[in-house]
This record gives structure tokens, C-alpha cells and sequence, in this order.
């Protein structure tokens, strides 16, 4: 399936999403993550540009960014990946992809867009079930904004919208939304129905019948085609469930 050239953000504001090939971890050990940062630090002086949210995890990373020049994301992009999987194949003794395709992208234009972004992106360990505590999350920026600890992410932007005790209380509140970043093909819901009676030879309505296990399967692929938004409308399965697919 042909890809869609990327769009470029008015705003400069994209939030950008990837993750390990077949979902591998991409970070082992906690020199990996620092590698990672240490990396974006060091672009951002040479670059210029503006680094608001990240969050790493261990087989995706989320990062929320504005650009300095109007498509100079590609380049940022492209060194960041460069860089860290040359270094982590180097290190681990490996060869081949690390990263699953390529990065994903989406420009970022509204208001009330941005500040459930940062929200959710932050909660991204609690989500995964890892801790309850945002701040104890070593590989985020939260606690950057909590500290005033500016050593990597540039606060000034958001804290001009709410205080660090309102942005605490405000990532208290759990983000209901679902922020899929998705640069692929468009096609319509009644192109989707075909593909999957094609390659599964069932209704699309008929997956949610299936065991959870085999469900799961389908749905993981399907992501990696269609939005979970289209997924849903399509199969009647809430986002929910397809998201933790």
C-alpha cells in the first residue's frame, strides 16, 4: 500500500509517534533512554527547535514538537532515528530495522488539541500499568514541568496556559481520548469492509465473535492499516478494546 506524503503543521506543532519493529523494545536498559534523550538534547541545540512533551517507553516513544522551518521535522526525524539505531545496533550486536516502518506524524493546528496531547502522552506509564505515580516515571516529561527542571523539554510554553500546581491537578484527571498518530493511505469504511472479508474471509462484525486471542490478532493488524476510529466504526468493537489489543 502506497503512502501519503507527510503534511506539513501550520502551527509548526507536530506530535510525533514510533515504535520497535513487531513491537520490540527498542530501549534495554537505562542507557538506552538516556542515549535517546541525550541525542534529542543535542539536536535541539544544533536545531533549534522546540521540545514540549516526550515520553519513552520501552518499545515506543511519543514526542510533542515545533519546528523551527516549515518542514524541517523530516530532518529532525531522520538524525534522531539515524543516530540512535545506529548506535543501538552497534551496541547490542544486531542488524536490520529497529524501527517499526517509519516514524508517524501528525500536525497539530487546534487549541484544544494541544493541551489533552500533553496530558495524554504523559500517561502513557500509567496506562501500560507500570505505576500509579507520574512523577516516579523516570523517562517522561513530566516531572520536568513539576520541578521546573528545564533541563531538556522547553516549559515556558505550556506554563503559560496553567501553573505547575494546575498542571499537576490536571494530569490527575484521567485523558479519556485516544491520539492516534496516523500518516497512512485514507480509504473509506466500505474499502476497509472489503479488505477484511478479503484477507479474513469473516464479516467484520464477526471479530468481535471471535476468542480474545485471535481477536486481538486481527485488530493488532488492522492498526497497523487502518485508525482505531475507522477499526471501530467498521467492526463495532469499542476503542477501547482495540487500542489495548
Amino acid at each position: 500500500m502506497s503512502r501519503l506524503a507527510r503534511q506539513y503543521s501550520e502551527t509548526g506543532l507536530y506530535h510525533i509517534f514510533f515504535r520497535g519493529q513487531n513491537r520490540q523494545h527498542i530501549f534495554e536498559e537505562d542507557e538506552d533512554y538516556k542515549k535517546m534523550l541525550e541525542i534529542l538534547s543535542d539536536l535541539k541545540r544544533e536545531m533549534g527547535f522546540e521540545l514540549y512533551v516526550y515520553c519513552l517507553m520501552s518499545n515506543h516513544v511519543h514526542l510533542l514538537i515545533k519546528e523551527k522551518e516549515t518542514g524541517q521535522i523530516s530532518l529532525i526525524m531522520k538524525r534522531l532515528l539515524t543516530k540512535y539505531v545506529r548506535l543501538y545496533n552497534y551496541k547490542y550486536q544486531r542488524t536490520g530495522s529497529l524501527i517499526a516502518n517509519r516514524y508517524k506524524s501528525k500536525p497539530i493546528e487546534t487549541d484544544e488539541y494541544f493541551l489533552p496531547l500533553v496530558r495524554y502522552i504523559h500517561q502513557n506509564p500509567v496506562r501500560a500499568g507500570l505505576m500509579h505515580d507520574l512523577a516516579k516515571y523516570p523517562w517522561s516529561s513530566y516531572s520536568q514541568y513539576i520541578k521546573n527542571d528545564n533541563k531538556i523539554v522547553d516549559t515556558e510554553f505550556v506554563l503559560t496556559m496553567m501553573s505547575p500546581k494546575e498542571f499537576k491537578k490536571f494530569h490527575k484527571e484521567t485523558e479519556k481520548e485516544i491520539f492516534v498518530v496516523d500518516d497512512r493511505l485514507k480509504i473509506t469504511d466500505e474499502g476497509v469492509r472489503r479488505e477484511i472479508k478479503k484477507k479474513y474471509s469473516v464479516e467484520p462484525k464477526q471479530i468481535a465473535e471471535l476468542d480474545k486471542e485471535a481477536r486481538n490478532i486481527v485488530l493488532r493488524e488492522l492498526k497497523e492499516r487502518f485508525s482505531i476510529r475507522q477499526i471501530e466504526r467498521v467492526t463495532g468493537i469499542s476503542r477501547g478494546v482495540i487500542y489495548k489489543s
